[in-house]
Order: structure tokens, then sequence, then C-alpha cells
């Protein structure tokens, strides 16, 4: 069973010059081929994101602008994670609860998963939540 010590905050490279910076993600910089991409952003003051776990889906979330505090709940722990640089990610492993909150004005949160929406595959019940890790 998953634990919020499975999550990691992994640096994505980052090619520096006086024009600018570009960061990559490719290869073995995450485990698991992306095969859906969203981003979230115009995200009110005060609102919450998330507030749901994957059985089996991955996910790998950046703050491309801006920052936000991301909640993670394996059943037993609770970890909160700022994120607020553009070339740091936060990898998120199946079976761990996850909330977004106290985003900063203009942030954008891009998440890369690992597989496609299925709705199945979502828990949007902390009580069902709770319940899937006690199994």
């Amino acid at each position: 069973m998953t634990k919020n010590t499975d999550v990691q905050l992994i640096e994505i490279p980052k090619i520096q010059d006086r024009r600018g910076n570009l960061s990559v993600i490719e290869g073995t910089i995450i485990p698991f081929s992306s095969k859906r991409v969203y981003y979230l952003y115009d995200i009110p003051s005060g609102s919450k994101r998330g507030g749901h776990a994957h059985k089996k889906q991955q996910e790998f979330l950046i703050a491309l602008s801006g920052s936000f505090d991301v909640i993670l709940k394996d059943g037993k722990s609770t970890q909160t994670v700022i994120l607020n640089r553009p070339n740091l990610g936060l990898l998120i492993v199946d079976g761990i609860w996850r909330e977004l909150c106290n985003f900063s004005s203009g942030a954008v949160c891009l998440v890369l998963a690992s597989d496609e929406f299925d709705e199945e595959d979502y828990i949007r019940e902390y009580k069902n939540f709770k319940l899937f890790k006690n199994r």
C-alpha cells in the first residue's frame, strides 16, 4: 500500500542562457509515459482543486507559474508540499489523496498523468478512500 513517503519531488533539468530558461521532461525524468496532459489556471482566490485519489493512476504536478500547496494524505499521515518552481515537479503515486489550495494570483498547475481519464479510477469521497486504504 502506498504512503506519503512514496511521493517525491523531482528536479526537472534546466537549461539557462541569456535568452531565458528551458526545462524538458523526457526519458526517465518521471517513471511513466504521459498519456494525458492538463493544466489548471485562473483559479479564484480561496478555491481548492483535487480532493480525490486515484486507484492506479500516477500524476506529476508542476507549478509553471506562481505557487500553490499540495496536501497529501495516505490514510495515516498528512504532508503539505509547496510547489513554486517551474523546474521542480511532484510525483504523486497511486493511492494518495491530494488537495490543492492556496493558489497565488496567476498560478498555473501543469499535470502529466500516467493514464487517460477514467472515472472508475477516481476515489472522490474521503471516507471511501479510507476504506480503500484499509482493505
